[in-house]
C-alpha cells in the first residue's frame, strides 16, 4: 500500500502548488479510507428490495429534482455529458444523459444504487461535495481512482429548507470538455431545486394547516359556511351539508338566499354593522325547512369593506337537547326511588308504571305534598322519552300575563322588552320529551283554549308569530283540585278536562298509608343527615308513634320538613306539650252549620299557618303553594301574618 506522498507523485505532471486544497484533503481521506486507486466499481451498490427502499426514502427529492435533471440534460444533449442525482450518502438515485456516455458509465457500474461517497470510490465531485459541503469540480486525474481519469465531474450539494444536505446534483463528461461554466450550470440547477423544495414545504405546511382547519371545522357539530361578498356560498362544513341535505359539490355556486330566509335584509343589517347572534330563523334545505339559531361573523377587508361573512347555524331542537343536559332539565326520580310498602300505594305505582310507556296524556290528582311531580318524573323515566327533556311548569305560580309566553314562547317585538330573536316556550323546550303541567287547575280560562288546540293538533304559534311550529310533547298534568267540580262550576273547560284525563292517576294522602310513615322517616333521616352534614338521629318509639298518629295535612312534603327540623333541632313541634295540631278538618254530620268552600279554605290555611308557628315557607310547602300565593290568600282572607318567621 502506497503512502499519501506516493499518491501525489503519481500525478507528477501536475504542479503540486496548483493542486486544489479540497483535492488534497480528499486524496488524503481516500487514502485513509483504504480505497484502491486501481478499482473500477464502487465498493457498495444496492440492488433489489434495498434499492427500492432507498428510492422510496428519497421520493420527494427525486420528484422535485427530476424536471431539473431532465432540463440540464436537454441543455447539454449531444455533448457527451450525463447528469447524476444522489442522496445525502452519495447513493445514485437517478442518472440521465446521452445513450453512448451512459453505456460507458454503466460499464463502470455508475448506476442507480451505486454509492459515490469518497469511502467507496475515492475522490469524485459527488462524494467530495458531500464532505466539503460546497460545490466542487473534479477534473481528470484529480479523481483518486484511475478509472475515472477520463471524466470531468461538477457537483453541488442540495440542502433542504432547514439547511441540511440531502443529496447532490452532478454533471459528468469527458475530461477534455472541462469548463468552469459547467459547475455554474449545476449550481444554478441546485438553487432551483432548493427553491422548489422550499415551495413544496411551504405548500405542505399550508395544506396541513388547511386540512387541520378543515378537520376542526368538520368536527364542530354546528353548521358553518362562508359566503362571499356577492352572496355565493364558498365553503361549507360537514354538519351544514347534513343539515341542508346537499353535498359539497351541490353548494358550490349556490346563492345564500336559497338557504337563509330574508337574506337581503340580513345583508343590509350586516352592511350597517349589525351582527346576528343566536337569532332564530328558518333554513331551507334540499327537502325540508329547519328551525335554526343563526350567528354571523363578518369578514372585513383590509380597507374595512364587507368582504363576506361566516355563518353558523345550529338546529334548535339539537341545541335545546344539549342545553337540557347542561342545565339539568331532566327527570331524576324513578319508580324504584319511590318509598313505600303500603299495598294500595304499591298498586298505584304499578298502575303508573303500566301507563308510562303510552303516549296518552296523564292527569295526576291528589292533595298537596303527596308527590305528584315525583310520579311525573318516574313516568317520564319509564317511557321511551327518557333520554329527552322533562320540563315542568307550575301553572299557578306564573302571573296571568306571562303564562302564554312561558308555554308557547314569543317572537321578537311581540311586546315591550321581548328578547331579540324571540324566545322558545316550554313546549319547544320539551319537544320530544315530557311537559309536566303542575297545578293545571290554576290555568286561566282563556289560556285553556290555546292549550287544548296545541294538544289536539301538535302545532303552536309563538306569541306575536305567524309561523306554525310542529311539536311532539307528552303531557302529564297534575292538580290538587277536583277538576270535574271545576268543570261544573264553569272554571275549567270540559273539552280540555277530557283531553287531559285520558289516564287518571290518583295519589293517596299519607294519612291513608300510615304503615309507610316509619319507612319514610328512616329514609328522610338518612338523606337529610347526609345533605346537612349531621349525624343521623334515633327516635324513641313514643316519638315515632307521635309522628305516625299525626294526620299530615301537608303529606310527604310536611313529613320531610318535620324530619329536617328533628335533625337540625333534635326536636319537633309535634312532640311539644300542648302543641299537637288537630288531625284534619272533620265535618261533623251533627253540625247543621253550612260553610262555603272559601271559608273552609280560609280555616285550613290559618290552621296550617299556626301549625308551623308562623313559618310561611313551611306552611306554603305543606299547602303545596308558593310563598306569593300564600301571602295573596292570606290578604284575601285577612289572616294575621304578623308573627311570620322566615
Amino acid at each position: 500500500m502506497k503512502n499519501v506522498e506516493e499518491v501525489y507523485r503519481i500525478h507528477e505532471n501536475r504542479d503540486q502548488n496548483n493542486t486544489k486544497e479540497y483535492i488534497k484533503r480528499s486524496h488524503a481521506r481516500s487514502f485513509e479510507y483504504g480505497v484502491e486507486m486501481g478499482r473500477i466499481f464502487s465498493s457498495k451498490i444496492l440492488r433489489g428490495e434495498e434499492l427500492h427502499e432507498k428510492m422510496e426514502e428519497n421520493h420527494e427529492l427525486i420528484q422535485t429534482a427530476t424536471p431539473f435533471l431532465e432540463q440540464l440534460c436537454d441543455f447539454v444533449k449531444g455533448s457527451g455529458f450525463f447528469a447524476i442525482l444522489t442522496d445525502w450518502e452519495g447513493c445514485i438515485l437517478d442518472i440521465q444523459g446521452d445513450e453512448k456516455v451512459l453505456k460507458e458509465a454503466e460499464r463502470l457500474q455508475m448506476i442507480r444504487g451505486a454509492y459515490m461517497h469518497e469511502k467507496h470510490i475515492g475522490t469524485n465531485a459527488m462524494g467530495t461535495a458531500l464532505v466539503e459541503e460546497c460545490p466542487v469540480q473534479v477534473d481528470g486525474d484529480e479523481h483518486y481512482v484511475t478509472a475515472y481519469h477520463r471524466w470531468t465531474c461538477s457537483a453541488a450539494p442540495i440542502r433542504n429548507p432547514k439547511g441540511r444536505i440531502i443529496g447532490t446534483l452532478d454533471l459528468t463528461g469527458c475530461s477534455y470538455l472541462v469548463n468552469s461554466h459547467t459547475l455554474g450550470m449545476v449550481v444554478a440547477a441546485v438553487n432551483a431545486i432548493e427553491h422548489m423544495l422550499n415551495i413544496r414545504e411551504a405548500n405542505q405546511k399550508l395544506e396541513l394547516a388547511r386540512r387541520s382547519i378543515s378537520t376542526i371545522i368538520d368536527s364542530i357539530t354546528s353548521g358553518i359556511f362562508t359566503v362571499g361578498p356577492r352572496g355565493y356560498i364558498k365553503t361549507i362544513n360537514n354538519a351544514a351539508t347534513v343539515m341542508l341535505g346537499y353535498d359539497t359539490d351541490e353548494t358550490q355556486g349556490m346563492h345564500i338566499s336559497q338557504v337563509v330566509e330574508n337574506w337581503d335584509k340580513i345583508e343590509q343589517n350586516l352592511d350597517r354593522g349589525v351582527d346576528y347572534v343566536e337569532d332564530e330563523l328558518n333554513i331551507t334545505g334540499k327537502t325540508k325547512k329547519t328551525r335554526c339559531s343563526f350567528t354571523t361573523y363578518p369578514i372585513p377587508y383590509k380597507d374595512g369593506r364587507f368582504n363576506g361573512v361566516i355563518c353558523v347555524i345550529k338546529e334548535v331542537k339539537k341545541a335545546r337537547k344539549i342545553a337540557h343536559k347542561i342545565v339539568g332539565s331532566r327527570a331524576v326520580y324513578t319508580f324504584d326511588k319511590i318509598v313505600g310498602r303500603n299495598k294500595r300505594f304499591l298498586d298505584i305505582i304499578e298502575y303508573a308504571r303500566r301507563a308510562a310507556d303510552s303516549t296518552s296524556t296523564i292527569l295526576i290528582t291528589g292533595e298537596s305534598g303527596v308527590g305528584k311531580e315525583v310520579f311525573a318524573q318516574a313516568i317520564h323515566n319509564a317511557s321511551k322519552r327518557r333520554e329527552e327533556a322533562f320540563v315542568a311548569i307550575n301553572c299557578g305560580a306564573l302571573p296571568r300575563t306571562l303564562i302564554e309566553s312561558e308555554l308557547f314562547g314569543y317572537e321578537e317585538g311581540a311586546f315591550t322588552g321581548a328578547k331579540r330573536g324571540g324566545q322558545p316556550g316550554k313546549f319547544e323546550w320539551a319537544d320530544g320529551g315530557t311537559l309536566f303541567l303542575d297545578e293545571i287547575g290554576e290555568m286561566p280560562y282563556d289560556m285553556q283554549t290555546n292549550l287544548l288546540r296545541v294538544l289536539e293538533t301538535g302545532k303552536l304559534f309563538r306569541v306575536g308569530g305567524n309561523k306554525e311550529l310542529d311539536i311532539d310533547v307528552r303531557i302529564v298534568a297534575a292538580t290538587n283540585k277536583n277538576l270535574k267540580s271545576e268543570v261544573d262550576k264553569g272554571n275549567f273547560r270540559r273539552d280540555l278536562y277530557y283531553r287531559l284525563n285520558v289516564v287518571p292517576l290518583e295519589i293517596i294522602p299519607l294519612r291513608e298509608r300510615k304503615d309507610d310513615i316509619g319507612l319514610l322517616v328512616d329514609y328522610f333521616i338518612t338523606v337529610k343527615s347526609i345533605k346537612l352534614g349531621k349525624n343521623p338521629v334515633s327516635l324513641t318509639q313514643e316519638q315515632l308513634d307521635a309522628l305516625i298518629s299525626y294526620s299530615w295535612p301537608g303529606n310527604i312534603r310536611e313529613l320531610e320538613n318535620a324530619v329536617e327540623q328533628i335533625i337540625n333541632l333534635n326536636t319537633c313541634h309535634l312532640w311539644e306539650a300542648g302543641h299537637q295540631p288537630e288531625s284534619t278538618f272533620q265535618y261533623n254530620e251533627d253540625d247543621q252549620q253550612i260553610i262555603s268552600l272559601e271559608e273552609m279554605e280560609r280555616r285550613h290555611i290559618e290552621r296550617i299557618y299556626h301549625c308551623f308557628d308562623g313559618n310561611v315557607s313551611l306552611a306554603s310547602e305543606a299547602l303545596g303553594i308558593g310563598r306569593n300565593t300564600f301571602y295573596r290568600k292570606a290578604k284575601k282572607y285577612d289572616i294575621d301574618c304578623s308573627k311570620t318567621q322566615q
